[in-house]
């Protein structure tokens, strides 16, 4: 579960991120496109793709050109965000299922702001928003559904992930006595 980061860990990571190639199926660049429909499918999608990749979490990152990953700067404040009157947070809260962790990051880099949105894979079920499950193709998201293949393959991996907590926890039980 992630863990409140300290200024120079968020650096670290957002440095770390914009040195990859390209957009990848586990972390997305945005500049200002906060959109909270927009964030709640992305949230679905990296959190599924994350999964199937065998990644810890997945990232949602503002402030960053999409093609250069040039450190641009974001106005988005997800800590004063708000959709329909209500906090934008509780608001995606309410419509991801089941419950995942996830948690903004607001901060600084060289005067500029920058927010990164750290999202936990999946664990025993494909994470929806609103009903509906999204995974990335590439650095496209796309509804889960219209890729069975995709969808047969992040089935597999999460049951296989179930089955190894499980056993593990059992170990552990029985390594008590």
């Amino acid at each position: 579960m992630p863990i409140q980061q300290s200024q120079e860990q968020l650096t670290s990571l957002l440095r770390e991120l914009c040195k990859l190639s390209k957009e990848t199926e586990w972390v997305e660049f945005k500049h200002n496109n906060a959109d909270p429909q927009m964030v709640g499918e992305y949230i679905s999608a990296l959190a599924n793709s994350a999964a199937l990749l065998g990644k810890q979490s997945a990232y949602l990152v503002w402030g960053i050109a999409d093609e250069t990953h040039t450190l641009q700067g974001t106005d988005f404040k997800p800590s004063t965000a708000k959709h329909k009157q209500q906090e934008l947070e509780s608001w995606l809260l309410q419509k991801i299922a089941p419950k995942i962790h996830f948690q903004f990051f607001e901060f600084e880099v060289d005067n500029k702001s920058f927010v990164i949105l750290e999202i936990i894979a999946a664990s025993h079920t494909p994470v929806q928003f609103d009903g509906v499950e999204y995974i990335r193709i590439g650095s496209y998201k796309k509804k889960l559904k219209d890729h069975s293949a995709k969808e047969r393959e992040l089935w597999r991996t999460l049951i296989v992930c179930l089955s190894r907590n499980k056993w593990q926890q059992k170990t552990k039980a029985k390594s008590k006595y």
